[in-house]
């Protein structure tokens, strides 16, 4: 991808960005608390979650679908649950999510974990990989914040194994911009189902 055209995809990523974080902040609080809901069951239910051992998760914050519930639930079926650490360069180490009372504030607003971290590599040992996002493509491809720092995560992810984002209606779009290194999703759950993404005719 030339210079320019990369420049072109950002200011694209940039702007639906903009849009869709203006659409999840209209969004009420009962609208939001449903969809936490219905989103928590849905993972609950799925198949790979009931079998898993190790589910790699994140702790929500601001308008993303909350998972809070989510996490306790899982912790409470004896899962063990990744939390992603952001790491000074915006890679992801992981710690293991031990309730509520074990995690810290960051300078980026974000909730860790405060039990040892478990290194870079510990995301390819979770069963399942669930990860926040603004919106999905048709085929599967991700739009993150824009740091990177799951894009850079899914790389240590082994083939085949399931990356889940959890998304409001409305946020699984035809397509998003992407740039070679932005990585796809296996399965999207939002309030109104499941989808699985389908590569490009």
């Amino acid at each position: 991808m030339t210079a320019g055209a990369q420049d072109d995809v950002t200011a694209a990523k940039g702007r639906l960005r903009a849009a869709l974080s203006a659409a999840r902040r209209a969004r009420s609080a009962p609208e939001r608390a449903s969809a936490a809901s219905q989103l928590s069951a849905a993972v609950l239910s799925l198949p790979e979650v009931g079998a898993a051992r190790t589910v790699a998760l994140y702790y929500s914050i601001g308008t993303e679908p909350a998972t809070t519930e989510l996490l306790d639930v899982l912790r409470s079926r004896d899962i063990t649950v990744l939390l992603p650490v952001v790491r000074d360069d915006l890679d992801l180490d992981w710690a293991i999510y031990a309730g509520r009372d074990h995690l810290s504030r960051t300078g980026r607003g974000l909730w860790e974990p405060t039990t040892p971290t478990l290194g870079l590599d510990a995301v390819s040992g979770a069963d399942v990989v669930l990860v926040p996002a603004q919106a999905v493509g048709a085929d599967g491809t991700r739009l993150g914040q824009g740091g990177g720092c799951y894009d850079r995560a899914l790389t240590r992810v082994p083939p085949g194994r399931p990356v889940v984002a959890l998304l409001y209606d409305g946020e699984l779009l035809p397509a998003v911009p992407a740039a070679p290194h932005d990585r796809k999703v296996t399965l999207v759950l939002t309030p109104s189902g499941a989808h699985r993404p389908h590569p490009p005719a």
